[in-house]
């Protein structure tokens, strides 16, 4: 029997990418599921398959009483709920990034008045300091102690997004310490797969590559290097972070391997079968850090997990879905627009 199976369990921006998801994947496991989403960047029809199996709140968990009515008679939580968007969006939001530790505050003040026995908070690759990313000898993998606020030198986030969630991260530890709350920090990297949107990075990769834009603009140099992790990779890390750590440890939930965005670009044009004439590397987008890999020593010896898709799999899915469910005839057109919104 599942460790869920029966379970009553929040999540908190359920209806959004990661979120949506990890509900279908909870009701698949027997969880008795309430979401609670203020749909400012998700969408009830997200979780239309198991519309009836679940109970939807159309609320703002930034509320006290929307957050403690959320948590009331839930047994987890898994906290998801964010203004939180791509690189554009987080570099030209910071206020929105800032307003996360008031939607963090109330969400575990909440859970931990109404008795919640386990929380798993979503936290970002962002928290790692931005000066460590690539060394000498190339690419860093980060391993989880390398961003800590007590250790001089390790709190340098990047931008108001992560310094936001590192702080969150620290408030979720002074939970645990003063009151038990036992919990879990993950640290997811960047995720991609079936209900993303435009605003990330291979989102917006796949997008130009189904418009055909030629010449095809990309962010940067295309020799800063990622980490991309399938969706369905994110879930298995949550869901058994949840249920093995409850001393509030951070975790990575990412992947080793890297990939340049100009590899990743050529994989997206190969699947979809285009290649442009051109390549526009646009200096004067945001384009973040020069590389990201996370260290998965401590995901393997906690959880017993790593990811097990590809890119070249998850790319391929993520294709199938975009071109049949997303794309739209007006997309030239909109995308600008997608591309810096959440």
């Amino acid at each position: 029997m599942s460790f869920w199976s029966g379970r009553a369990v929040l999540v908190t921006g359920g209806a959004g990418f990661i979120g949506s998801h990890l509900v279908r994947r909870l009701v698949d496991e027997g969880a008795r599921v309430r979401v609670v989403d203020d749909m400012s960047s998700g969408h009830p029809n997200t979780l239309r398959s198991v519309a009836g199996r679940i109970e939807l709140r159309r609320a703002d968990v930034s509320d006290r009483e929307v957050a403690t009515a959320a948590c009331r008679d839930m047994e987890a939580v898994f906290h998801l709920a964010a203004r939180l968007g791509g690189r554009g969006y987080i570099q030209t939001h910071p206020v929105d990034s800032v307003w996360n530790m008031v939607i963090d505050g109330m969400l575990f003040a909440a859970a931990q008045r109404e008795g919640v026995q386990r929380l798993c908070f979503t936290s970002s690759a962002c928290v790692y300091p931005i000066d460590i990313h690539d060394g000498p000898a190339g690419p860093v993998s980060l391993r989880e102690d390398m961003a800590d606020p007590w250790v001089p030198g390790r709190a340098f986030p990047d931008l108001e997004h992560g310094w936001a969630k590192l702080m969150s991260e620290m408030a979720l530890q002074a939970y645990h310490r003063q009151h038990g709350l036992r919990s879990v920090v993950c640290r997811v990297h960047t995720a991609y797969g079936e209900g993303e949107n435009e605003t990330h990075a291979i989102m917006a990769f796949i997008a130009r590559a189904h418009l055909r834009q030629d010449p095809f603009t990309v962010w940067g140099d295309g020799t800063q290097s990622r980490n991309f992790i399938y969706i369905d990779d994110i879930v298995e890390g949550l869901l058994l972070a949840a249920e093995k750590i409850e001393d509030a440890t951070a975790v990575n939930i990412g992947t080793e391997e890297q990939y340049t965005i100009n590899e990743t670009i050529e994989l997206v044009f190969e699947l979809i079968g285009f290649h442009p004439r051109k390549i526009a590397h646009d200096l004067t987008k945001p384009s973040g850090v020069p590389a990201r890999a996370a260290d998965l020593g401590r995901a393997r010896q906690l959880l017993g997990w790593e990811p097990r898709t590809s890119l070249r799999d998850g790319l391929r899915r993520t294709i199938d879905w975009y071109v049949k469910e997303r794309a739209s005839p007006d997309l030239a057109e909109r995308l600008p627009t997608l591309l810096m919104e959440r």
